[in-house]
């Protein structure tokens, strides 16, 4: 569940980022992260496609160890990097917020409201996804496991492929 958790963080982390920048009109990054669409979309789909394939070949864990400060803070930076890799992130943000009234306004009491809203919801999604995930985790056996882990490879792999064919 902490990895789950703290993977869950990463994202949120991504989303207040991104919605800090369009809450806060911060037109200049914003205008160079929707130019810089290509590229993060080629980092986006490599590393998807990359993820898809590791997720496929992973052998299932027979039991459930602690995870190490390393693997927390791998899986909390690799997670904000493939979130703030996905270039509809910040233009779903900034639409959100235009349509709120608060893209470029002064208004930055606000637009601080907004972001720790976007943070504090992203993070208790993860928190409930991840507690029922480790609530099933105990019943579900080794080969469902590993169906569920080539099924989530393909479905990776394919967003990668998704994301590399609109470059």
């Amino acid at each position: 569940m902490a990895l789950g958790l703290v993977t869950g963080l990463g994202a949120a982390t991504a989303d207040a980022a991104y919605g800090g920048v369009a809450g806060f009109g911060l037109t200049a990054i914003s205008s160079f992260l929707t130019h810089q669409q290509s590229w993060l979309a080629l980092a986006g789909g490599v590393f998807l496609g990359y993820l898809g394939i590791k997720t496929f070949l992973s052998k299932p864990a027979e039991e459930t160890s602690r995870p190490t400060n390393q693997s927390l803070l791998s899986a909390y930076t690799s997670t904000i990097f493939l979130t703030l890799t996905n270039p509809s992130t910040i233009l779903s943000f900034a639409a959100v917020f235009a349509g709120l009234g608060l893209g470029g306004s002064a208004n930055y009491l606000a637009a601080a409201a907004m972001v720790a809203g976007v943070f504090t919801g992203s993070a208790l999604w993860w928190l409930m996804l991840s507690g029922g995930i480790g609530w099933l985790r105990s019943r579900i056996n080794s080969a469902w496991m590993q169906g569920i882990n080539r099924l989530s490879g393909i479905v990776l792999f394919a967003f990668g492929l998704y994301a590399l064919s609109r470059v």
